[in-house]
């Protein structure tokens, strides 16, 4: 599928002030190109830039307890039981997961 060829220039004018607000929301959103910028703006009315630390975060978090996981399933199966301790080492990772995923999705529903 061919890409069409943005050929047709849009001219508007705005006040220094105009022009430093929305240099300041066009650096806010992540967008670094002014026209991308724009374009997008004109055509859905807002830029969302995403913040992907608690994702980022929670996949950190259920890499360790899947991996700690495994290594108590081992445990037990070799010794026939696991430490009361590495239990509550567990439940102590996934209640932070927990408390993170509800932070991330408050943040999401804030943006809709």
């Amino acid at each position: 599928m061919d890409e069409e060829i943005r050929d047709i220039f849009l001219n508007f004018r705005v006040t220094p002030s105009e022009l430093e607000r929305i240099r300041k929301k066009m650096e806010e959103s992540g967008i670094t190109s002014m026209s991308a910028y724009l374009r997008k703006m004109a055509l859905d009315g807002y830029c969302v830039k995403l913040d992907y630390d608690y994702p980022k975060q929670i996949s950190t978090l259920l890499r360790r307890c899947s991996n700690n996981l495994n290594q108590y399933s081992k445990a037990a199966n070799t010794n026939g039981s696991i430490y009361a301790a590495d239990i509550q080492d567990l439940q102590e990772r996934l209640d932070e997961i927990w408390e993170m995923q509800k932070e991330s999705l408050n943040a999401l529903s804030g943006i809709l």
